[in-house]
């Protein structure tokens, strides 16, 4: 499977934990679909969801006007993988995982997700780097 099917099935499967309350396990089973295990859809679905509350508290840090449980569903799981691979993964490339969220967003979001995205993450990225 490809990077960009398995952030997508990423997003299906940390959606079903957080609004679904499903368990990670059965999530991650359940966005196979009888594919074989990925390690990377598997590393993003379990690394999102054992640093829940560190990419929380980075997205909420950069919100201007909202909290992070009023933020679209869609939205606000976009940003944990992306902000997961910003702050997680060193081997992708920060503007990757923008990137990838930010095509994302267009495809599973409504049409102001990318441009709300992008600030979010822009914010994000600046205090990465310091």
């Amino acid at each position: 499977m490809n990077r960009r099917t398995a952030r997508e099935k990423a997003l299906q499967a940390i959606f079903q934990v957080d609004v679904g309350k499903v368990d990670a396990e059965q999530a991650y089973e359940h966005v196979l679909e009888d594919e074989e295990k990925d390690p990377f859809l598997e590393k993003v679905i379990y690394g999102t969801i054992n640093h829940l509350e560190e990419i929380d508290q980075l997205i909420s840090e950069h919100l201007e006007n909202w909290t992070i449980s009023r933020l679209a569903n869609v939205d606000r799981n976009i940003l944990r993988i992306s902000v997961y691979e910003m702050k997680y993964m060193e081997e992708i490339p920060t503007s990757v995982a923008i990137n990838e969220a930010l095509e994302i967003a267009k495809k599973f979001g409504d049409e102001n997700s990318s441009r709300f995205i992008n600030g979010v993450l822009s914010k994000v990225k600046k205090a990465l780097d310091k």
